[in-house]
């Protein structure tokens, strides 16, 4: 465990004085359970997130100075994402440190969006009770820095349906709707094929096995085909 502990110090950049908060911080429930300890990471990720907030409120304040309050709120939310944090957890190869129960280890855990994103709030965490929030920050904002060089990218990532509905009312004015053309495969594993169009117009297709996972799909295939001048039949606003 210390040389993990000493690898995952020089990925974060930052040396602890007190070692026991970066273990604190990679200890999942499910390891404490099995081995009867009394702490895991779950009192650091509280901490974390709110630590995260005030970085990420900052980092869009300073950045953004055009945005209004909502289009701020969009984008911190984007960034502070669960599947966005777990990213960055993945960019500290955090989960080859994460310790876990047997369970967890035999379902995956290590990859898990959530998992590795309660990973990386914990130890924000940790880094900010050793040090304080200006180091923190550093660290925090050359990892994201890295990883989203244009944060505003992550709306239509991290929500393709929301941003496609704003775009198309923008645009087009007219809200996109989603078609299910079929569900195949086996009951217990049935495979949802979505279309997405506005009025008459086409935009995308895609297949996947939630019915929401293939609506954003092909939200996001749309929003790309749309940018490209790809889809033939659509009109601006004023052309309607």
């Amino acid at each position: 465990m210390k040389s993990d502990l000493t690898k995952l110090q020089r990925i974060l950049g930052y040396q602890f004085s007190d070692l026991q908060l970066l273990k604190e911080a990679v200890m999942h429930r499910s390891f404490a359970s099995e081995n009867n300890l009394n702490f895991d990471n779950q009192r650091l990720e509280f901490l974390g997130d709110s630590v995260m907030q005030i970085i990420l409120s900052e980092f869009v304040f300073k950045k953004y100075p055009d945005f209004a309050e909502g289009m701020m709120t969009k984008v911190r939310s984007a960034m502070a994402d669960q599947s966005s944090f777990a990213r960055l957890a993945r960019q500290l190869e955090l989960g080859e440190f994460i310790m876990l129960g047997k369970g967890e280890i035999e379902c995956g855990g290590a990859n898990r969006d959530s998992t590795l994103s309660d990973a990386f709030e914990s130890v924000i965490a940790a880094i900010f009770l050793d040090s304080n929030l200006e180091k923190t920050r550093e660290i925090a904002m050359q990892l994201i820095n890295d990883v989203y060089p244009d944060p505003v990218a992550l709306l239509s990532t991290n929500n393709p349906k929301g941003a496609l509905q704003e775009y198309c009312q923008q645009h087009f004015g007219k809200s996109p709707h989603y078609t299910t053309l079929s569900i195949s495969g086996e009951d217990h594993d049935p495979v949802f094929t979505v279309q997405v169009e506005i009025g008459d117009v086409v935009l995308a297709t895609s297949s996947a096995r939630k019915r929401k996972i293939a609506e954003g799909a092909a939200a996001n295939e749309a929003l790309t085909l749309i940018r490209e001048g790809k889809i033939e039949g659509l009109k601006e606003k004023g052309q309607l």
